[in-house]
């Protein structure tokens, strides 16, 4: 006689390993004909706390890329982080982590 898990034990391991292949979710700025450089800079100082080496290196991607990362992290936390920079009036999404 072969001895097999019971269904339940299968189960929760297969439970316990599924966050750790999650995706994170990212939250993209865009660049937008708008807004100014400096600007934008000054929100992601304010908002995010980020310093103002991290804060213009960011703002270079949005404008010399297109977009940038600025945060990840759960979808309720990039919800309220996109929220808040269309508060500031920049182009922003949210998405999973690729």
């Amino acid at each position: 006689m072969v001895a097999t898990a019971a269904p339940a034990e299968a189960e929760e391991v297969v439970a316990a390993e599924a966050p750790s292949t999650e995706r994170p979710w990212v939250t993209i700025v865009w660049n937008d004909p708008v807004n100014l450089m400096s600007y934008v800079t000054y929100v992601f100082q304010s908002y995010f706390g980020y310093s103002r080496a991290k804060a213009e290196r960011l703002m270079r991607d949005v404008h010399d890329e297109g977009r940038a990362v600025v945060s990840s992290g759960s979808l309720e936390e990039m919800e309220r982080d996109v929220e808040a920079m269309h508060g500031f009036g920049l182009w922003a999404t949210f998405s999973h982590d690729s």
